[in-house]
């Protein structure tokens, strides 16, 4: 614990980079101050058997798009994890706050690399273990970027081994959270794979999914959810107030069409009805290559009249926030 103290000058709130599920994630610096961390103080709230749970899963993977765990410590009332670092922070933070953060916002090759990142992620835990890995949580503020702006999923803290016999209580984040999971209280992979649809219409639309202000002058909007009112807007064609701004004239109407296809398909309401992570993933690689490839007609504006630029490179300029 007196290495983890000092890693964190004594867990100073200046060191303080972010919130995870049950603790509060700070920067700190190991092995002489030469390794850079990321080290998440668990609360009591999440509880030693919890705290034990998440290190068991943890332990299990290695994967180049899920976050490594480095390390641990339980002292007395201390449960410490130790991460590797993630010095571009999080999909939520870019999605969001860029123009506050003077942060270039993505294009949309970036976005569909980063999902593809994510979906690849999630693909492991579901298929490429001996025990599948239900996560419970995936979001965007649960999807971070290394230096090289990978993608990789963190924060297991509600994750299931092997959900066979489902789960008598719902965990998971408002307005993410499968509502059949919420309905029958049975747990699969495809209550990831519905929050991973929540995920990719928060990438296209950049919104909240949470009071989302989808048009300051619709009535009663509260009552309907970020989902129903985005789904709505692509039935309706009205892609003006789906699409983010910032990629107005961008996206090719084939590469979109693939995106919302599986997108939609991803958010039945129905788990049988949807389907499986590496689906979802081979469908986004094929949405990535029509954006790329895309034919001169194809190149049309989707809402407004700015050409399509293809192969952007992530920039620095973008001045990430690290987790």
């Amino acid at each position: 614990m007196k290495e983890i103290k000092a890693a964190t000058n004594n867990f100073d709130e200046g060191r303080m980079i972010g919130t995870a599920g049950f603790g509060v994630v700070y920067k700190g610096y190991i092995d002489g101050e030469t390794t850079t961390v990321a080290i998440k103080r668990s609360n009591k709230a999440q509880g030693h058997n919890a705290f034990q749970s998440e290190i068991k899963t943890l332990s299990l993977i290695r994967h180049q798009n899920v976050v490594s765990l480095m390390g641990y410590c339980s002292d007395k009332q201390e449960m410490i994890l130790v991460f590797e670092y993630m010095p571009k922070g999080t999909l939520f933070e870019h999605l969001h706050f860029s123009n506050e953060q003077q942060k270039m916002p993505f294009s949309w090759n970036q976005r569909l690399h980063i999902c593809i990142g994510a979906a690849q992620g999630l693909c492991y835990l579901h298929t490429g273990m001996k025990f599948q890995i239900v996560h419970r949580d995936v979001k965007t503020s649960n999807i971070l970027l290394d230096e090289n702006w990978v993608a990789k999923i963190a924060d297991f803290g509600l994750s299931k081994i092997d959900p066979t016999n489902g789960s008598t209580k719902v965990m998971g984040s408002i307005g993410y959270i499968d509502p059949e999971y919420c309905r029958l209280l049975k747990l699969t992979d495809k209550s990831d794979v519905y929050s991973f649809g929540v995920v990719l219409l928060e990438v296209l639309s950049a919104k909240f999914v949470v009071n989302y202000n989808s048009n300051d002058n619709e009535e009663n909007e509260d009552a309907v959810s970020f989902v129903e009112w985005a789904l709505n807007c692509y039935e309706k064609g009205d892609l003006e107030n789906l699409i983010d701004p910032h990629l107005e004239g961008k996206i090719t109407p084939a590469s979109l069409a693939k995106f919302m296809e599986i997108t939609q398909k991803c958010l039945a309401e129905q788990g049988l009805d949807r389907p499986s992570i590496s689906q979802v993933l081979w469908s986004l690689e094929l949405a990535l290559e029509l954006q790329i490839h895309g034919n001169s007609e194809d190149r049309k504006v989707i809402s407004g009249n700015s050409d399509l630029t293809l192969g952007v490179e992530f920039s620095e300029i973008m001045m990430p926030v690290g987790r």
